[in-house]
């Protein structure tokens, strides 16, 4: 039986607002208006992290803040690397999204010969490079670094020695190249994309869950098909989910919102029916930002009744409980 620890990443470096760091403090507010004792049922560790360089201009345009990201990424990778080689299952929650490179490079560091699957639950595709980034915001480019993907066919920036030289060690956090294959990759409510992206997606023939697709076959049907057919042959499971694959009316609270996503019952059964199967090691959840939320604190108490529902769904104790 494995047991449920919560790992906190508190860094906003990647995302193009402020406010992301302040995402997990919002969940606890959100717990206690419930009377809810759920963060004091799970055992849980903070990562280190570097929020400072956000007082300064960065120098890296094209992947903004790439050195104060490749340290916070080397630190998540320590811990969530850990806390899997001690069989817990890490439920992290993350500020902005491009943590969810080191969640990747960790499970792939500690399972070698694993064949990992990856579900991106999002209205981002988050296949930028520096090359191809409008943005330079590195919270676009999670996926990217986890497929050690430049998409130089589609380049539109021309990036400095420097920052290559950065981008080059992210590629590698935890070991060298690709941690999975873009074909075990599956979006669920990507709909606001660039066109760099775009190439990538039909170059790879990345399947994504459309909401009105999602509508159309009912998410239950989804959720078996992306387990059973799209990662079939995986020996192991990361599911990401960010508060903005909801609906922008539901997802007040967050830095990028897309209108036309999720509703709040189909976001809450499809990450439940996920982390049901076996092959699931790891969740996460990102990009709630109280600052933004013009609704007092309605996002993060969504998401927090996401989170709640998913851990409930995996049917696992932390050792807390487990040894009352």
């Amino acid at each position: 039986m494995r047991c449920v620890k919560l790992i906190e990443v508190k860094s906003e470096v990647g995302a193009g607002t402020r406010g992301a760091s302040l995402g997990i403090e919002a969940l606890r507010i959100a717990s206690y208006k419930k009377l809810d004792d759920y963060f004091c049922l799970y055992p849980s560790e903070q990562v280190p992290v570097s929020n400072a360089s956000l007082c300064k201009p960065t120098y890296f345009k094209c992947a903004k803040r790439i050195d104060a990201i490749l340290e916070n990424l080397n630190q998540s990778l320590k811990v969530i690397a850990k806390n899997l080689t001690e069989n817990f299952f890490p439920i992290v929650l993350s500020g902005d999204h491009s943590n969810a490179a080191a969640t990747i490079a960790a499970i792939k560091k500690t399972f070698p010969q694993k064949k990992l699957g990856v579900v991106w639950i999002d209205a981002h595709a988050d296949l930028h490079s520096p090359f191809t980034s409008p943005s330079g915001n590195m919270h676009g480019m999670p996926l990217a670094i986890a497929l050690a993907e430049d998409n130089l066919e589609n380049q539109i920036n021309e990036v400095d020695t420097l920052t290559q030289s950065l981008w080059n060690k992210v590629k590698n956090l935890g070991i060298a190249g690709a941690k999975f294959l873009p074909q075990h990759l599956v979006h669920v409510g990507v709909r606001d994309t660039e066109a760099q992206e775009e190439a990538l997606i039909s170059k790879y023939r990345i399947p994504n869950y459309t909401v009105p697709e999602i509508r159309k076959k009912g998410i239950e049907n989804i959720a078996q098909e992306i387990l059973e057919q799209n990662l079939a042959e995986c020996d192991l499971i990361y599911v990401s989910f960010d508060v903005d694959s909801l609906d922008a009316e539901i997802s007040v609270g967050t830095g990028t919102p897309s209108a036309g996503g999720l509703s709040i019952e189909e976001a809450t059964t499809l990450n439940q029916m996920l982390v049901k199967d076996e092959r699931v090691c790891a969740w996460e959840m990102v990009e709630i930002n109280p600052a933004l939320d013009k609704e007092g604190n309605r996002m993060a108490e969504i998401a927090f009744d996401i989170l709640k529902a998913t851990t409930k769904a995996l049917q696992y104790q932390s050792k807390e409980i487990m040894y009352q």
